[in-house]
């Protein structure tokens, strides 16, 4: 079974820019992308059977990937400077 990949210029494909921009000035970010990329290839190993794991330890898998997914977000709308999230319609 072929289990796809959730790689950030897809999810993202409206923020390409702020994407690459970020990576290029941004270690920091460019960390968290790293760790979150590495983290989804692991997962789809995982899923296909390539590496094996416990059920429950990939749910924590996957639990991760989210959390650095929506840090990912976050900061790569900030930005783009639209809303950070915080519901007050911030715009950073």
């Amino acid at each position: 079974m072929h289990v796809e990949h959730h790689a950030l210029v897809k999810d993202f494909p409206e923020l390409r820019e702020e994407l690459h921009e970020l990576r290029q000035q941004d270690n920091a970010f460019a960390r968290l992308a790293e760790n979150y990329e590495a983290l989804d290839k692991r997962i789809c190993r995982i899923e296909d059977g390539i590496e094996l794991l416990a059920e429950g330890a990939l749910g924590q898998l996957k639990q991760e990937r989210v959390a650095l997914k929506d840090e990912v977000a976050r900061r790569l709308k900030k930005a783009a400077g639209q809303c950070c999230g915080c519901g007050n319609g911030c715009g950073s």
